[in-house]
């Protein structure tokens, strides 16, 4: 196997490749090369490079990469991306692919870190004298398997009570709910609009964290829907009490998942409604009745709500590879030193 890196700048020349990758690897919609490219258009330094493995004439490997801290380079791992953004045929030794990278890397760096790895998609490795894993943050899912009915009868009495007795309670007071889905590509502008003025008029916007439709963020969710919806792999959801938008979901999928990326809902709305749980129920509701997809994945540290929708939890994870073991050693005992 041999590595070599070029400007990440320039991932537009490897398109076909790394879609081959991600086909043959059965990767997720979050490696996709039209989630992927926005992200480096929008939040790349130029300081990135993509790493490109051939063993016997084929991409076995690819990933786009850069420096951190002296000594280190890492998995590029912009916030809007929920995994690290690595791709591999499953077969491979990840040690193996570690080594060879780490000595195809400019300056020789003594640490590579591999970052947000999903247990699902690539099984924790065995930690050895020059690889660590550690925990990233626990992450949920939803299994589409059965009937919406059966599902729902086994989430708890009190969460299926309150939303019946929500629902009863706008119905009285003449308040009709309804669920939108734009998968349309000329739809997504708006769509991220929407969202943006839903998640600036709350919290996140005292945080700074808020998406505007015109900063960088609202750049990228637009570009990257747009793209995926021009495929077929993009959907929002928007929820309404009468006319009024009062929760969304920015969501993506590909083959038998969907992820949803984004969630954000009014804070004017009375606290004894629960927007996004509301909308939630009737779109998963959807999805199981759709009968296409078999899991919606939420990626996102798991919340109490998460709990009460599912039982199906997981720990996410990092790996540093150290160029000798006796980094690893040293780097661990600082480590617990400074604790």
């Amino acid at each position: 196997m041999k590595w070599k890196t070029v400007p990440a700048a320039g991932i537009a020349g490897f398109a076909r490749q790394w879609q081959d990758l991600h086909r043959t690897a059965a990767a997720s919609p979050l490696l996709a090369f039209d989630f992927v490219l926005p992200l480096l258009e929008q939040f790349g330094s130029g300081k990135e490079l993509l790493a490109i493995c051939e063993h016997d004439g084929a991409v076995v490997a690819m990933a786009i990469v850069t420096p951190s801290r002296r000594g280190s380079w890492a998995t590029f791992q912009p916030a809007q991306a929920p995994l690290g953004l690595w791709l591999q045929q499953p077969q491979l030794e990840l040690a193996a692919l570690l080594a060879s990278l780490m000595r195809a890397l400019p300056s020789l760096p003594l640490v590579f870190g591999l970052t947000q790895m999903d247990p699902a998609l690539a099984p924790r490795p065995h930690q050895t004298a020059q690889l660590s894993t550690f925990d990233y943050i626990d992450t949920a899912r939803v299994t589409l398997a059965g009937s919406f009915d059966d599902y729902w009868q086994a989430r708890g009495k009190n969460l299926r009570s309150n939303l019946k007795k929500q629902r009863a309670r706008l119905d009285k007071e003449g308040v009709a709910l309804s669920l939108r889905v734009s998968r349309d590509p000329a739809d997504m502008a708006q769509a991220v609009a929407d969202y943006a003025r839903l998640e600036s008029s709350g919290w996140k916007e005292s945080s700074g964290t808020a998406v505007h439709a015109d900063d960088a963020q609202g750049r990228y969710y637009r570009s990257m829907l747009e793209a995926l919806c021009r495929r077929g792999a993009g959907r929002v959801y928007r929820y309404y009490f009468n006319d009024q938008l009062v929760a969304m979901d920015l969501c993506i999928e590909d083959a038998d998942i969907i992820v949803v990326l984004k969630t954000a809902y009014d804070e004017s709305v009375p606290k004894q409604f629960s927007p996004t749980l509301l909308m939630r129920e009737e779109a998963t509701r959807a999805l199981f009745e759709e009968g296409r997809l078999r899991r919606i994945e939420f990626y996102g540290r798991v919340m109490e709500w998460h709990l009460r929708w599912t039982e199906e939890v997981r720990t996410m994870y990092h790996v540093n590879y150290y160029r000798w073991p006796g980094l690893r050693r040293l780097h661990e005992w600082s480590t617990h030193v400074s604790e």
